[in-house]
């Protein structure tokens, strides 16, 4: 029972690692009305009246068409602020097996004694436990998106507002996900909980060269296996000077696997009481022991069949936009793009 415990709590950590600082369409049309306008007609100059006979006046009801107004959120929430932008209509739920569960793996950048964050890290990790495979799906901090019932908004500000609940009506609302599991962890015990790993070894696709806060000057790692502590690590993550935030998110996804090679290996079962001190005050989640437990020997499975697929919200994607009201810089969504992205994600 110990040694499942154990694994139990690095499955939790594998889930919670990656970290940086709807239903069907259904419009509710008012449908074309018409509104009788007076017309009034007066004869032409031409004719003169006889001295018994006034001026005919006649009203003649003649129609003018009212566009119609559309709600494009369908049964969800209309906004409390009105946005800049139009609002898209909702996306049709993607189909979910009954074995498939999916969990939304957010890293904010909260420190001590704040109380405002953003999710800069945003990966959804579906699990197919029939098939014995999983996908991690990263979508773009900056991605423009409708919270139902509040407004056009960051997508990394929508926890912050409201919560899970909120987060999973906009996922399903924007790109027909249905989320099962959260699980939030803070950067700065991101950075603890891979030095009580004893670090990690990093597949690095390619070299980068950029800024570092710790180091008072530039890093940087080739490609190649590198080997990372937490400060290295947090720093490969969160990088964004030299590069962009697609490529931020493909970063997260190399340390994600990382670490789930470090916690699935069987020396890493020593460091148990550190993670445990290190994650149990500082990890939001709706995920219980017994959630867990299940997905051990799945977790098991897919890394021995390399089975883990790997899918990010990019370029292709979205668009540059400029918000008119304050000029920020955000991505709209290719919402075609994204659904494509996720219907290949959340397919077994």
């Amino acid at each position: 029972m110990m040694r499942q415990n154990i694994l139990c709590l690095y499955l939790i950590a594998f889930l919670l690692s990656g970290c940086d600082a709807v239903s069907l369409l259904m419009e509710n049309d008012v449908t074309e009305t018409s509104i009788p306008s007076p017309t009034v007609i007066i004869p032409s100059p031409s004719e003169t009246p006889t001295p018994t006979t006034e001026p005919v006046v006649t009203l003649v009801p003649t129609p003018t068409a009212i566009p119609p107004v559309k709600r494009t959120w369908g049964n969800y929430p209309g906004p409390s602020i009105w946005p800049p932008v139009e609002i898209p209509p909702p996306a049709s739920i993607l189909p979910k097996p009954e074995d498939q569960v999916n969990i939304l793996l957010l890293g904010d950048d909260q420190r001590p004694n704040e109380y405002t964050f953003r999710t800069d890290s945003i990966i959804i990790l579906t699990l197919n436990s029939k098939q014995s495979s999983a996908s991690m799906t990263s979508f773009p901090r900056d991605l423009y998106i409708y919270a139902p019932g509040w407004t056009m908004q960051r997508i990394n500000v929508v926890f912050a507002r409201g919560g899970f609940d909120l987060m999973s009506t906009t996922f399903e609302y924007n790109f027909g996900v249905k989320l099962d599991y959260y699980a939030k962890i803070n950067v700065f015990t991101f950075l603890k909980m891979i030095d009580s790993l004893g670090g990690i070894d990093v597949a690095v696709a390619y070299p980068m060269t950029d800024d570092d806060a710790y180091l008072g000057k530039k890093r940087t790692v080739p490609a190649g296996n590198i080997h990372m502590n937490g400060e290295m690590a947090a720093w490969y993550v969160r990088s964004r000077y030299s590069t962009s935030d697609f490529d931020r998110a493909r970063r997260q996804q190399e340390v994600l696997q990382a670490i789930l090679n470090r916690l699935l290996h069987p020396s890493t079962l020593e460091h148990a009481p550190d993670v445990y001190n290190t994650l149990r005050n500082s990890v939001t989640t709706n995920l219980t022991l017994e959630n867990v437990a299940s997905w051990i020997p799945l977790a098991l499975q897919i890394k021995k069949n390399n089975r883990l697929r790997q899918y990010m919200i990019g370029r292709a994607q979205t668009t540059d936009f400029t918000v008119p009201t304050d000029s920020s810089k955000v991505l709209l969504p290719k919402y075609e793009a994204i659904l494509g992205i996720m219907r290949q994600a959340v397919t077994p």
